[in-house]
């Protein structure tokens, strides 16, 4: 959501960055040049003023360390403005009340209120092992409350059963005694929304809230709604009252702005985002992480999170066994594949590495996105069990029944086979102690021994990734040359030395 943000402010703090002093005139230019970046965003004008203001304000009065130069102070200025417009601190779903805690979504028709509610219930169940309850109480959209009863059904969720003729707050008082009654610890009251705000609506939602009294009162908004977003969250803010915000199509092409104007506009905090369209697309928003992808700095602790959420432990150290012994087979490349994919794809992963935006055009030029996977996966789907474990036996009527298989050409299984033979001999070299850029990764993603990162190796890691600003205020001067542009070299995706994109999952260099 964030790529043409991140796009445009990095391509003006660069040339901040590339100079030994700045004067108010340099900075001044600066400023309009980030305003109109932001309002492009779809940013709410009174946010765009307020935070350039800011920032003009730090940077010309800026106290320059020795070793950093001003346009490196510049970028610390913005990144921790950035930080204050997203909201400081992380804020996430409180649950701190007596059981069962009622929890309100509220938004506009449209905005994925009820997939959000599943998310929801699904994460609290699975993550936090709370028994869940959902209930509907949209009486107006056809087959609103049937929709939410297959979603529960899907995710062995309760709902809550629906009885035809009942109001949307007698639903909620039933919700609340179901609840009470059968031990739950949470209840979702899924309310109904409307195509536009509308005073039926708005009265219909305090009504419920007066009555089952929720603990937190969720807007569910669509990020793709820029402008219309912030005065949708002014609005239910000022009759509702909202305890914090839930932005959904974080995935989609929408221009960011909706994300840096709410939280400044209603002082209330974005504590979830939707990532995708499946129940387990729902993460928790980070205002650093955020700042930080969209500076171009990467988001190594989401990362990792991924990493240590989606990957077998046991699995991965049996793998990593077999790459110290050179014996990565092609079943093992598939695995790795197949993790790649359930982490977000090869465009999730490659969005959180620092320093990835200056790589853009070339990422482009390889003709990279996740189908090229998909047939990597295809290849060796199109194998037999020995073909897999024993790559060397692949001649040429093998190649060309394997490529007929999968609906490719042999140019593609050749290569596979060479992505493969790299990926190998580089493992077999890490396992024998020559430690490289990649090790670090390896391990992180899972294919190295040694378990998953602790959290103060994930803070460790973050801070040395090329671009990487830990959690929290930087120590100057250490940290501080590996802010972008610090002319430290060109930047390079972690393992992959040289700029360029050999060695990587499908990131083969285009023929």
């Amino acid at each position: 959501m964030f790529d043409n943000l991140s796009e445009r402010l990095g391509g003006i703090l660069d040339r901040l960055t590339g100079r030994g002093a700045l004067s108010e005139a340099d900075v001044d230019a600066a400023m309009r040049e980030i305003r109109r970046a932001l309002l492009e965003a779809d940013v709410a004008l009174e946010v765009v003023r307020t935070f350039t203001d800011k920032v003009r304000e730090q940077a010309i009065g800026a106290t320059v360390v020795k070793s950093v130069t001003p346009g490196q102070m510049v970028v610390k200025i913005v990144h921790d403005e950035l930080v204050a417009t997203l909201g400081s601190d992380d804020q996430l779903i409180d649950l701190n009340a007596p059981a069962p805690v009622a929890i309100m979504m509220v938004g506009l028709q449209g905005s994925g209120k009820t997939t959000t509610t599943a998310k929801l219930a699904r994460r609290l169940t699975q993550r936090d092992k709370k028994k869940v309850l959902m209930a509907s109480l949209d009486v107006y959209r056809p087959a609103a409350q049937e929709q939410l009863a297959v979603l529960g059904r899907d995710l062995a969720v309760d709902t809550l059963p629906i009885v035809a003729g009942q109001q949307p707050v007698q639903i909620a008082q039933r919700a609340l005694q179901a609840g009470k009654l059968g031990g739950y610890d949470v209840v979702l009251l899924d309310t109904a929304g409307r195509t536009t705000l509308d005073e039926q609506m708005m009265t219909e939602a305090a009504e419920v809230k007066a009555s089952a009294q929720p603990h937190e009162i969720l807007l569910v908004a669509d990020s793709l709604t820029g402008q219309d977003a912030v005065n949708l969250a002014r609005a239910f803010n000022e009759r509702v009252g909202l305890t914090g915000i839930a932005l959904t199509r974080v995935d989609g092409d929408g221009r960011g702005g909706a994300a840096l104007s709410m939280r400044a506009v209603t002082g209330k905090p974005i504590k979830l985002i939707g990532t995708g369209e499946k129940t387990d697309a729902l993460e928790d928003f980070h205002p650093s992480r955020i700042a930080g992808r969209i500076l171009g700095m990467g988001d190594v602790v989401s990362l990792v999170e991924k990493a240590a959420a989606h990957i077998d432990a046991e699995k991965a150290a049996r793998v990593a066994e077999k790459m110290r012994k050179g014996k990565f087979d092609l079943a093992d490349l598939r695995d790795q594949l197949a993790q790649m994919q359930t982490m977000g794809g090869l465009g999730g992963l490659l969005g959180m590495m620092p320093g990835i935006a200056k790589m853009k055009n070339q990422i482009a030029a390889a003709n990279l996105d996740d189908k090229v996977v998909k047939r990597q996966m295809a290849l060796i789907d199109s194998m037999t069990r020995e073909e897999r474990k024993t790559p060397d036996i692949l001649k040429a009527s093998r190649k060309k029944r394997i490529a007929a298989g999968a609906g490719l050409k042999v140019e593609d299984l050749n290569k596979l086979l060479k992505m493969h033979r790299n990926m190998a001999d580089m493992m077999k070299a890490m396992g024998q102690g020559k430690r490289g850029p990649m090790a670090g990764m390896a391990q992180m993603m899972g294919l190295g021994g040694g378990g998953m990162p602790s959290a103060d190796a994930m803070k460790e890691l973050a801070a040395k990734m090329p671009g990487g600003i830990p959690q929290g205020a930087p120590t100057l001067p250490k940290d501080f040359p590996n802010l972008p542009g610090s002319g430290l070299g060109k930047p390079t995706l972690p393992g992959l030395g040289k700029p360029g994109l050999g060695g990587f999952p499908g990131l083969g260099k285009k023929k």
